[in-house]
C-alpha cells in the first residue's frame, strides 16, 4: 500500500473528501498511527545499529538523528577504529553518576554511558584513547508522506495502518461510536498478529524451539 492509496482509504471509510479531510490533517492520522504501532509492539524493522568512535579525552558523542531508544551500547578494546578486538557491554548509568565519575577528569577504558542529552550520550571514565563503539537501538523510521511513499508498515502491516488511521480519523470526526469502536477492535487484532510475527516466528529457531502454538480456547 502506497500513501496515496492509504491517503484514499481513510476518506473513502469516512467518506468525507478532501475539504474536510486535507492531506495536512491526514498526514497528522498517519504519524499518530505509527507511533502508537511502534509503541504497541517490539517489531524487529526497528533494530538498528551505528557505529563511532570515541576520541581520547572526548567524552561525549552524538546519536543517531532517528534514533528512539538506546537498546545497548557496546564497546571494543582495540584502540584503532576497526571494530576489532574483544567487545563488552557498557553499563548504563544516570547523568549525575557520569558527572560525579568524572570529576577529576580521569581517563581510562570506559565502563559506563548515560543519555547526557537527548541526543548526547556521556562515558565514564573519559576515553584515554580512540576506541570504537557500536550503538544499538531502536529507529523511528521516516513517515509515510507525500515523499516518503513507501514504508515497512504500508508494505508488511498495511491493514494495521489503516486501522490506526481510521481511529484517528473518527476520532477526528466525532463519528458514530460504533464504527469507532469497530476499527478500534480491528486494530488490536491485528497489532496482536504482528506481535506474534514479530516476536515469535521472526525470532525462533523451529529446530530449536519449536513452533510457536496457541492454545485451544
Amino acid at each position: 500500500m502506497t500513501y496515496a492509496e492509504l491517503v484514499q482509504k481513510i476518506r473513502d471509510y469516512t467518506e468525507v473528501d478532501s475539504n474536510v479531510l486535507t492531506s495536512t490533517i491526514i498526514d497528522g492520522f498517519i504519524e499518530n498511527a505509527e507511533w502508537r504501532i511502534q509503541r504497541d509492539t517490539d517489531a524487529d524493522y526497528q533494530r538498528q545499529y551505528q557505529t563511532a568512535n570515541l576520541i581520547a579525552n572526548q567524552k561525549f558523542i552524538n546519536l543517531p538523528q532517528q534514533y528512539n531508544i538506546i537498546r545497548s551500547v557496546q564497546i571494543f578494546t582495540s584502540t584503532d577504529t576497526s571494530l576489532s578486538g574483544d567487545r563488552s557491554y557498557l553499563e548504563v548509568r544516570d547523568t549525575s553518576f557520569i558527572s560525579e565519575f568524572n570529576n577529576t577528569n580521569a581517563t581510562g577504558f570506559p565502563k559506563y554511558y548515560a543519555n547526557w542529552y537527548e541526543d548526547v550520550l556521556a562515558f565514564a571514565p573519559i576515553p584515554d584513547n580512540t576506541y570504537s563503539i557500536q550503538v544499538n537501538y531502536i529507529l523511528k523510521p521516516p513517515q509515510l508522506s507525500a515523499t516518503n511513499t513507501t514504508s515497512y508498515l504500508s508494505q508488511y502491516f498495511p491493514n494495521g495502518l489503516l486501522y490506526a488511521c481510521l481511529v484517528e480519523a473518527f476520532s477526528f470526526l466525532k463519528g458514530p461510536n460504533d464504527l469507532l469502536q469497530l476499527y478500534e477492535g480491528r486494530y488490536k487484532q491485528a497489532i496482536e498478529g504482528f506481535s506474534i510475527e514479530q516476536m515469535g516466528r521472526r525470532r525462533r529457531d523451529e529446530y530449536q524451539s519449536g513452533v510457536p502454538r496457541v492454545g485451544k480456547q
